[in-house]
């Protein structure tokens, strides 16, 4: 055994107080062929909630008393239900098409299957309403998680009945009226796909049909929001057509909130139709700096924002990694993730949209996965409620999460078909490491063994990070205060020296979980 002493990274009291150059995948629609549902005619819920008491988290959950206005929305993406087909998760559409490589007929064979990670599997049900009740479910989860809505990527005609992810914008909007009124559903037409080939009028009878719905998210005074992703693929001409043929046909007044990849160079010709405006964002710390030095920083684009007069909804993420485009960023553990937090404290936003809520294709989802759990959704929840109350919140109870690959970066994979991964350009540096993110009452030690080499950390009282090198067998971390373990942590799959395919996701565990 060699013992190594690393440093710790102390994260300060208060201290959670670009562009990311692709928009999402093309997703190659899958060939079930199960139909939509509709609203649901019961309650029920298809698995047991996730558990949403203080219990698992290093904090005990602020009252809704103590919550400042801020608004969290988690990017919904209709492909990666938690179910595509129903069946029993050996035997699934993600088991057998997406995450095999020689699914889809071997159409992703080239980069070793289409997926490194999945929803949480579930049995089959017997329920009819299978899809509304998983539906429900992604909403209680994310209740569970503090969340206030879903931002809900609407990728086809309502119209649409060739792809039962058409329906999804709908059932979301049912399953959220359904499970909690209050948790809305913010409507963003994807200008990627179908919808930059329409006219002003026809985008607009397209989204006049959620408008009534109940749970569908409107301001205040009533106003819709609107938010389309990649919204620069129309100009603010055409989208001043939108906003004027909702008024007119359908009476409906439109809040504009466009989403850009490039918010610095569209947000004069956008400001005067807009009521507040996005960037999808970067993926890593060094495209998330925490200063607003450089005038195209996350910061500088909130302020720039906020000087026009319009509200800012800053992207929050953890990690980008994209087999079918063989690229990733390198978020350094959970760095890039506290960076984003921070950055929407400092930045004064008033909106989070996390990116992405289920995103598989591109290795960005928050919701609870095969790869990360819940793990993930309760090492936000301290950024998140720092966001919402304006405090970091007292840690109560010691708590560490674990965050690792389950491979080095230079890992050769047994599928030697897989194309290897490339690093972003302007991606933070690739690096090895597994890192223990502490929430700690008083100061102590942190001890990591990844295979047979130990780093000690001494840790702080409150947020820190220590960092050990990635190595080759399974992870363990303890936290000792004096003579006693006051946390553990474990790794719930080994690092491997000859994975099958290249997964450079990094995966989350929990003490508490």
């Amino acid at each position: 055994m060699v013992t190594l002493t690393s440093p710790v990274q102390a994260y300060p009291s208060g201290s959670f107080g670009g562009n990311n150059g692709n928009p999402h995948t093309t997703v190659p629609a899958p060939t079930s062929t199960a139909s939509p549902t509709t609203a649901p005619t019961t309650t029920t819920s298809s698995t047991a909630p996730p558990n949403s008491n203080s219990a698992s988290l290093p904090f005990n959950i602020p009252p809704k008393s103590t919550l400042n206005g801020k608004l969290v929305f988690a990017h919904y993406f209709p492909p990666y239900p938690i179910s595509i087909d129903n069946a029993n998760p050996s035997s699934d559409y993600y088991t057998t098409q997406y995450l095999a490589a020689n699914g889809e007929n071997n159409n992703h064979v080239g980069y070793g299957g289409f997926l490194r990670d999945r929803p949480t599997p579930r049995p089959s049900l017997l329920d009819a309403q299978w899809r509304q009740r998983d539906l429900e479910n992604e909403v209680r989860q994310a209740i569970s998680a503090g969340i206030d809505g879903f931002s809900v990527d609407i990728m086809s005609s309502v119209s649409d009945t060739s792809w039962w992810g058409s329906a999804v914008p709908t059932a979301l909007i049912n399953a959220a009226a359904t499970v909690d009124p209050n948790f809305k559903i913010m409507l963003m037409p994807d200008m990627n796909g179908i919808f930059k080939t329409m006219t002003p009028a026809q985008l607009a009878a397209e989204m006049k049909v959620y408008a009534s719905m109940p749970s569908t998210f409107k301001l205040g005074d009533g106003r819709l929001v609107v938010s389309p992703f990649l919204a620069e693929n129309k100009t603010a001409s055409w989208w001043s057509q939108f906003i004027s043929e909702m008024k007119t046909s359908y009476r409906i007044n439109v809040a504009f909130v466009p989403v850009f990849l490039d918010a610095a160079a569209n947000r004069n010709a956008f400001a005067s139709i807009s009521y507040g405006m996005s960037n999808w964002g970067n993926r890593n710390p060094a495209g998330n700096p925490v200063s607003a030095s450089n005038p195209d920083s996350p910061m500088a684009l909130a302020d720039a924002a906020h000087a026009l007069g319009k509200i800012w909804m800053q992207p929050v993420s953890f990690q980008d990694s994209r087999p079918i485009q063989s690229i990733y960023d390198e978020s350094q553990n959970s760095q890039n993730l506290q960076n984003t937090w921070q950055i929407a404290i400092a930045s004064n936003s008033e909106w989070v949209q996390l990116t992405t809520w289920n995103d598989y294709s591109e290795g960005t989802s928050f919701a609870p996965s095969a790869g990360h759990g819940l793990a993930l959704l309760d090492m936000s929840a301290y950024g998140l409620y720092s966001f919402r109350t304006g405090a970091a919140p007292e840690i109560v109870r010691d708590t560490a999460y674990l965050s690792y690959r389950n491979q080095l970066i230079s890992a050769v994979p047994i599928n030697v078909s897989s194309a290897p991964m490339t690093l972003r350009q302007w991606s933070s540096p690739a690096r090895d490491t597994v890192e223990v993110l502490t929430y700690l009452t008083a100061p102590a030690v942190v001890n990591v063994k990844v295979g047979s080499t130990t780093t000690t950390c001494n840790a702080p009282a409150g947020m820190s990070s220590c960092l050990a090198p990635l190595k080759v067998g399974s992870i363990t971390a303890t936290v000792v205060r004096g003579a006693a373990e006051v946390s553990r942590v474990a790794s719930h799959t080994a690092v491997t020296a000859s994975p099958y395919n290249q997964n450079l996701e990094y995966l989350v565990d929990s003490s508490r979980r």
